[in-house]
Formats: structure tokens, C-alpha cells, sequence
């Protein structure tokens, strides 16, 4: 099944995802409270013209960084301290501002200068709330899986002391078009276009650890809730410019397209 948020009438409403309409729901699918029915059908959208939102609005948005062998390899050739194996799993945060959805433009910011940069990766979608999580109870609290793009400013990353700016500026995180809840995520390829040109491709498993190593140990120390977000981090990344329109694909979950605009001169 395939699940999203959509503005509708400027609301956001959540929907299920048909091959020709959405089916726009009465509430969210996501677990939350024991015992709560699923949402009914209460009206359609055509996939053509939906306004995608970020398919989930995080209580928390957990995120990776360097979790692929080959990613790592590269950032020490560019002389990245921290490049190196991890030998356990650990985790990082972002800001909910810069989630941005399907189709909605990347701003790129008019003073950032040096390498600007996408990273295609595989988000994880929590459906309930977990403490002390098993391997097994982490791969059952998956409501399911959707995409995201990891913009990135460089040049800031190594000027400033935390990721603040580099990270996290609004619209420097898109993530949709949808939650897919049936599929063998692991499994799957991530492939990112630009302008229709293959920059990158992956097996998106071939992780160094992967999403229930980071839910056990995250859930040593935090509750985890329906809602919360954890992105994998990506093999591989590319430059991207204003002009550019960018693609995520990951096979059996969807494709995530979002145009690069220059701040100032973006459209709504």
C-alpha cells in the first residue's frame, strides 16, 4: 500500500495511492492509538495534479551519515577526518523546516558558493512506539519506506561547527512522493538522475549497518514514535545547480522529482 499527504483546499490530508487517483482519507494511517480504525475514503484526487507534501511530519527526524563502504572511502580521499568504518551504529538529527515534497523546488541559497549536493537515500518510516527494541521488534515497528534527497551545502559544512546551515536550510531535505508499506526495502536499487542523466546507482542494501541496527540502539536510549523518520545516508553523491531538476529513484518504492531553483528566483 501506498500512502501520502497532500494539500487539498490548503489543508494537508492524508491519501492512499492509486495508479491513476489518490484516495483522500479521513485521517492517518499510522498507528498512534490501539485499536484505532483505518481511516475511511471521503473523497479522490487525480495523481496528476496532487500537491504532494512530505509524506510525514516527524516528531523526530533521525539521519545517517557515512553508512555506505564506498561513501565513506570517498569522503577520505577528500580528506575527511571521520571517514573512517563505523564499528557500532550512530545517529544524527534534522530540522523538520527543510523537509520540502515531490515536485517542490530545491532552493538553493544565493550566498552559498563551492559544492552543492544531492544524496539519494532510503528513509524509514516508524508505525509505533518503541523502547528497548529488539532486531525483530525494530523490523516490525517499520510502517514503511519512502525517499530522500540529502541537499548539502559544502562549503558551509566545513566552515561551521554544526551541520545548522548546511543541513538543514529550508528546502534542503526533500522526501516523498509516498510511503510504500510492501516492499523489501534492502533489497531494492537507488539511482539518482539529473536532467534525466544517471549520476549515481546502488544496491540500496549495501549498507555498512542497517535500518533495525540503528532502531535497537537508538531505542536503548530514546522512545521512537509513530511518525519519526530515519534516512539511510547514500553510496554516492553529485553537484546539482539552479536550472537542474533532480530524481531519487528506489526500485519498488517510487521516484521522488524535485526542480533546483536560485533563491529569489524560484516560483510557487
Amino acid at each position: 500500500m501506498r500512502y501520502a499527504r497532500l494539500s487539498v483546499d490548503g489543508r494537508a490530508r492524508w491519501g492512499r495511492v492509486g495508479e491513476t487517483d489518490v484516495e483522500l482519507l479521513s485521517g492517518s494511517p499510522l498507528a498512534g492509538d490501539a485499536g484505532r480504525p483505518d481511516p475511511e475514503v471521503v473523497g479522490t484526487v487525480p495523481r496528476d495534479t496532487a500537491d504532494w507534501l512530505p509524506p510525514v511530519v516527524p516528531p523526530v527526524f533521525y539521519a545517517v551519515g557515512l553508512n555506505y563502504p564506498r561513501h565513506i572511502e570517498h569522503a577520505a580521499r577528500l580528506g575527511n577526518p571521520a571517514a573512517v568504518l563505523p564499528d557500532r551504529p550512530e545517529v544524527g538529527y534534522r530540522a523538520n523546516n527543510a523537509l520540502t515534497g515531490h515536485r517542490s523546488p530545491i532552493v538553493k541559497p544565493a550566498e552559498v558558493e563551492g559544492r552543492f549536493e544531492a544524496e539519494p537515500e532510503l528513509v524509514a518510516v516508524i508505525g509505533r512506539t518503541i523502547r528497548h527494541a529488539s532486531y525483530e521488534e525494530a523490523r516490525t515497528a517499520v510502517f514503511g519506506w519512502t525517499i530522500g534527497n540529502d541537499v548539502s551545502a559544502r562549503t558551509w559544512q566545513q566552515q561551521d561547527r554544526t551541520f545548522w546551515r548546511s543541513k538543514n536550510s529550508d528546502t534542503f531535505k526533500p522526501m516523498g512522493p509516498w510511503i510504500e508499506t510492501d516492499v523489501d526495502a534492502l533489497a531494492q536499487t537507488t539511482t539518482l538522475r539529473v536532467d534525466g542523466e544517471e549520476r549515481a546507482s546502488f544496491p540500496t542494501g549495501d549498507m555498512v549497518f542497517d535500518p533495525f541496527d540503528f532502531i535497537v540502539e537508538i531505542t536503548r536510549h530514546i522512545t521512537m514514535r509513530p511518525g519519526d523518520v530515519l534516512w539511510m545516508g547514500a553510496e554516492s553523491t553529485c553537484g546539482i545547480e539552479p536550472g537542474d531538476t533532480v530524481e531519487v529513484e528506489i526500485s519498488g518504492i517510487g521516484v521522488l522529482s524535485n526542480p533546483v531553483h536560485l533563491e529569489g528566483n524560484h516560483q510557487s
